[in-house]
């Protein structure tokens, strides 16, 4: 199936590029740290991979918190999680195969961080179960068993009828 991507006027990516199921699921791969791989390649890949997403996502968080007032906490929030993020980006891991793990799980927090920041802006809620976006009106279950940041008060949402499906990540 071939998606033609187009350009919203004003967005810096095409919508289809920002997968928010996709970027948490890229997270759960180095997140908690007991699952960070630590073969120097997989690692690689998981940097440059999780380093694109967040190239992605940087501007539409940007672009979701400059519709708020100037004033508004959870734009100067969102606007502070986008500083943090290009900070991280900015750096380079260490030599050390620990620094490269550091890092990577640095990323990956941040990647949760900004995809939290997007959905709160955009209003965009996806079930954690089934990939599907929650309707306005439908009814949704925290979901906090595993959360892949490690600890986090809540993961996200499931519809009722996902909350006791076993979720298969392809590991």
């Amino acid at each position: 199936m071939s998606a033609e991507l187009t350009e919203t006027p004003g967005r810096s990516a095409p919508a289809e590029l920002v997968d928010i199921v996709t970027m948490r699921a890229s997270v759960a791969q180095v997140l908690p740290p007991e699952v960070t791989p630590t073969d120097r390649v997989v690692l690689a890949a998981l940097t440059g991979m999780l380093r694109g997403h967040m190239h992605l996502l940087i501007p539409e968080v940007e672009q979701a918190a400059a519709a708020l007032p100037a004033d508004d906490v959870p734009r100067y929030v969102a606007l502070a999680c986008v500083g943090e993020a290009r900070g991280k980006l900015d750096v380079c891991p260490g030599l050390m195969p620990s620094d490269a793990q550091a890092y990577v799980r640095r990323l990956g927090r941040s990647l949760l961080a900004l995809c939290d920041h997007y959905e709160a802006l955009t209003g965009i809620r996806m079930c954690l179960a089934c990939d599907r976006e929650f309707e306005s009106d439908e009814e949704r279950v925290p979901y906090d068993v595993g959360s892949p940041s490690g600890g986090a008060a809540r993961s996200g949402y499931v519809h009722p009828r996902c909350a006791n499906t076993v979720r298969h990540t392809g590991r």
